[in-house]
């Protein structure tokens, strides 16, 4: 009888002991720790720029050509029937785009280099004329008519600098090549007397820098909705060197005049860029 009472008190124990457990609160699982994304620059982009551009060194210098025993054209330069030095400045709008490189050694923040291929149409036109009359030196009138033009930019440069997660501030430099139109005329009297021309593909360098943001997936900017989207401030000096052009005659007395123009200039702009790969 004792006995029968000992199990049954044993096994009540036990299922109480159940039913108590049963109404403890379940233990939940270890949330999963999921780290966020650190941002690189490195990987492809393409985007576009659009921006101010300004001719510098823009003056032409010209000399005459004297022939021995004949027309002392150098004269005429210094009387001023032809300027010895004429401004020609020019300034517009650029608009154009741009493929390049980045590698970031560390994410986040640190060392980023790369390499860009741009090219972009260039409103850089101007023609000066100079009417002129001096009957001391010459009875007739004269008229000076210079034109340059720079219609295409194209450079292909290095890019270092250094990221501050988000932010990037670089500099940049290496070649630089454009269509590069100059033209002048000299008329004495009615006919021209004097010209030159050339339309050329002129190379030289390029150097400037930046600034360069990424763009938060928030941004209305973003419209890829993706970390990949970056804007840019940028300015860049571009020299294609220094050329002589023969105004040669074309009726006038002599050989001509010789003159010196430079094509160079700088260009600031604003740009964005899509880069391939969100990170």
């Amino acid at each position: 009888m004792l006995k029968h009472i000992l199990l049954a008190s044993a096994a009540s124990a036990l299922l109480c002991g159940a039913a108590s457990a049963a109404d403890l609160p379940r233990r939940a699982a270890p949330p999963v720790f999921v780290p966020v994304p650190v941002f690189t620059w490195t990987g492809f982009y393409l985007g576009v720029n659009a921006g101010y551009a300004f001719s510098e060194n823009d003056t032409i210098r010209t000399t005459g050509i004297n022939t021995p025993g004949g027309a002392q054209l150098q004269n005429n330069v210094n009387n001023g029937l032809r300027q010895a030095s004429v401004r020609n400045a020019t300034e517009g709008f650029s608009a154009g785009g741009q493929i390049g490189y980045n590698y970031q050694f560390t994410p986040g923040s640190g060392l980023v280099i790369g390499v860009e291929a741009d090219a972009q149409y260039m409103d850089l036109q101007r023609t000066t004329t100079q009417v002129i009359f001096n009957p001391v030196f010459n009875p007739n009138q004269l008229t000076n008519t210079y034109r340059t033009e720079l219609s295409f930019l194209g450079t292909v440069r290095g890019r270092i600098g250094y990221a501050f997660d988000r932010f990037l501030v670089y500099g940049t430099g290496g070649f630089a090549y454009g269509d590069v139109t100059q033209r002048i005329t000299f008329t004495t009297g009615a006919p021209v007397t004097y010209a030159g021309a050339r339309s050329n593909i002129e190379t030289g360098y390029v150097y400037g820098g930046g600034i360069e943001y990424a763009l938060p997936t928030d941004s209305f900017l973003n419209f890829f909705k993706s970390s990949a989207v970056t804007i840019k401030a940028e300015y860049l000096r571009y020299d294609l060197g220094n050329r002589n052009l023969l105004v040669g005659s074309v009726g006038g007395p002599g050989v001509g005049y010789n003159a010196r123009i430079s094509t160079e200039g700088s260009i600031a702009r604003a740009g964005i860029n899509y880069k391939f790969g969100t990170y």
